[in-house]
């Protein structure tokens, strides 16, 4: 097993150490066989290593099959550079049994190197992406108003398309549809693989000539709301794109629109990250939050969507 002993730490958007590689004491031979054991720590085992000055990836012991989270590099035959982007680690090690200033620059050089390659992976993927969502979006049809997440919900089916049985939830980022969110009859929800996620927004309703604009979560809520209150609903996805989604569109209305932001209430989660993410995204545009409210000792509703269809199967 190695153990790498801190010598320098860099803020290269995580952390990175370089330190030895040693056994018992004792000193690797080679780079290849230093990285192996580094990477058996991490659970990474089975890779054949090689110490080409190319940029590697494999997959992370504590994600699916396939994730390609982690990534190596050996810079030299001396230097090895390794770590994984979803958590934002990195290590360095050396076959020798002491760091030096050489092998604090290439560790540099190799990160800059390793995420500049990621980034233009990743931006390939989104374009990729937005084409695949651009066909399923021009062939899809109308949805069809007795889908079985529909009929649950009891809502109609604005600006919803369908493809086979899945609804397609338009996503858009700078008024371009880079992506779909896929809506099964069981009601889970799913984009599409390695599309655009930070930004990108729906709407339930009309921008034109509105006063008022609320910024939800998901889809359903938006409906329910647009529904309930006739004004438009710009569907965020999840919390923690809220606050995204509330600066571009604060940027892009005018002044005199209010914006407000439609909380879920994950009050059954620990840190309410619904009502917890409304308010920073709320703060950091100066605008108000809306909370459901729910019946007195009510223990199943957490948002909008579900307090309206409460509401409805009481009256029904």
């Amino acid at each position: 097993m190695v153990t790498p002993s801190t010598q320098e730490k860099a803020r290269l958007g995580g952390r990175a150490d370089v330190g030895a590689a040693s056994v018992a004491g004792a000193e690797y031979s080679t780079i290849e066989h230093a990285l192996s054991d580094a990477l058996a720590a991490h659970g990474i085992t089975g890779l054949a290593i090689r110490a080409d000055g190319g940029i590697h990836r494999f997959d992370s012991a504590d994600k699916p099959k396939g994730n390609r989270n982690g990534w190596y590099v050996c810079p030299t035959l001396e230097v090895a550079v390794y770590g994984f982007w979803h958590t934002g680690e990195q290590h360095t090690i050396t076959t020798g049994g002491k760091a030096d200033p050489a092998a604090a620059a290439e560790t540099r050089l190799a990160y800059q190197r390793a995420r500049e390659q990621r980034e233009a992976e990743r931006r390939a993927q989104q374009a990729r992406t937005a084409e695949q969502a651009r066909r399923w979006w021009a062939a899809a049809g109308a949805a069809d108003p007795n889908h079985p997440y529909l009929t649950k919900k009891r809502l109609a089916p604005y600006g919803l398309r369908q493809r086979d049985t899945m609804l397609l939830v338009p996503l858009f980022h700078d008024g371009e549809l880079v992506n779909l969110e896929r809506i099964y009859p069981h009601g889970a929800k799913k984009a599409l693989f390695g599309g655009r996620a930070k930004g990108v927004a729906s709407l339930v309703g009309s921008l034109a000539s509105a006063d008022r604009v609320l910024v939800a979560e998901g889809w359903a809520t938006a409906a329910a709301l647009h529904e309930a209150m006739g004004v438009p609903v710009v569907v965020a996805r999840n919390a923690d794109n809220l606050e995204p989604v509330a600066r571009r569109l604060r940027q892009r209305l005018p002044d005199d629109v209010t914006i407000t932001i439609a909380a879920d209430d994950d009050r059954f989660t620990e840190g309410n990250p619904g009502a917890t993410k409304a308010r920073l995204a709320a703060l950091a545009i100066g605008a108000k939050v809306l909370m459901p409210t729910f019946c007195p000792g009510c223990a199943r509703c957490t948002d909008f969507a579900d307090v309206a269809l409460c509401r409805k199967e009481r009256v029904a």
